[in-house]
């Protein structure tokens, strides 16, 4: 009788190759400045609609911002720190619930000083989308970070000095001859009212459209569309026939620029085009309640509440000082964690 031998077949154990993730620059090839960078996360529990505001202020800040950064109870303001070094991260963006209000810190890495805002009112980026009868939010949107506009922040007093610092570090420096315009796609608007001492803050998208070209031949061209012709009498009815949407929309002088350089097939260089801007969210009124030289911690350098001076607050005592009804307790370090299994938690996924 023959005789079968069972044949242990060869295992192939094939690598698994990690797809490398892009890593960013933090120097700017072209103004050779560093390249600021940012975590946008909360302390203590938040409610549903201010988990969603954070994650609207991370799209914001794109590309250079953590879109994934992981958050555990246990992580506390030093475990951030401790992974913003490496990663080449100057800013931190903090929310928190406070029983009066939500409020917003922005603070620089890693020695501060640390801005305290009350937020007042906000709205989501999907309210402000549903609010529109054409909401318009490309896939290419946020490669690019936003311009930063500042209105009313030229005064003389210190603390708005600060804060025209704050916000013109927190995003990269703009080369106005070497800048691409097919880059310039958002506006973040910063308002402030001496008056009410409030802050308007208002994120639009930048759009061009062609001045004295109707809304067909727009949609015509970028769409490669074959136009139905089919009850019309001759092509030129096409091009002047009235009804489809505005026609001399946006033909203000005021309100448009020459290109330099060609952006789109209906948008060339050396054309007249409008620019529109749409408002894409978050939307929120901030009030500037605290300045602290340190990082959430440190000298008071200013107070709305009047309890300003030279108070300090040491980084690692809870229970200290309150304003608002501010719970800054939170916002200090505890001596005892695990640091290791803290920066592996927090190892985020960067915006490819």
């Amino acid at each position: 009788m023959a005789r079968f031998h069972n044949r242990k077949k060869k295992v192939v154990v094939k690598p698994i190759v990690k797809k490398q993730q892009q890593q960013q620059p933090n120097v700017d090839h072209i103004t050779g400045n560093k390249i600021p960078k940012s975590f946008v996360f909360s302390r203590g529990k938040l409610p549903g609609p201010l988990r969603q505001l954070q994650m609207d202020l991370r799209k914001l800040m794109l590309p250079y911002t953590a879109l994934k950064l992981k958050e555990k109870k246990r992580n506390n303001l030093k475990d951030f720190l401790n992974v913003a070094g490496p990663m080449g991260v100057t800013h931190f963006l903090i929310l928190s619930k406070t029983e009066t209000s939500p409020v917003l810190r922005v603070a620089k890495t890693p020695q501060g000083p640390t801005l305290t805002f009350k937020i007042h009112e906000y709205s989501l980026a999907v309210d402000i989308s549903q609010s529109q009868l054409r909401p318009r939010c490309p896939q290419d949107l946020f490669k690019n970070p936003p311009l930063i506009v500042l209105s009313g922040f030229a005064a003389a007093d210190e603390q708005l000095r600060l804060m025209t610092t704050m916000f013109k570090n927190i995003f990269p420096d703009i080369d106005i001859n070497t800048v691409k315009l097919s880059s310039c796609q958002r506006i973040l608007l910063l308002n402030y009212n001496k008056d009410t001492k409030l802050i308007d803050f208002r994120h639009y998208s930048i759009r061009l459209q062609p001045v004295g070209v109707s809304r067909r031949i727009r949609k015509f061209v970028q769409n490669h569309q074959v136009p139905d012709l089919r009850n019309l009498q001759d092509v030129s009815d096409f091009v002047t026939k009235a009804g489809y949407g505005s026609e001399s929309e946006a033909d203000e002088e005021a309100a448009t620029v020459t290109l330099t350089s060609d952006l789109s097939r209906v948008n060339r260089a050396s054309t007249k085009s409008a620019v529109k801007l749409q408002e894409i969210g978050p939307r929120m009124t901030l009030q500037l309640t605290k300045i602290e030289g340190g990082l959430c911690a440190g000298e008071v350098m200013f107070s709305e509440y009047g309890n300003g001076g030279n108070k300090k607050k040491p980084g690692n005592e809870e229970g200290n000082e309150k304003e608002d009804g501010e719970n800054d307790g939170q916002m200090e370090d505890s001596d005892e964690d695990d640091e290791a299994d803290n920066e592996e938690d927090m190892e985020e996924g960067e915006e490819d």
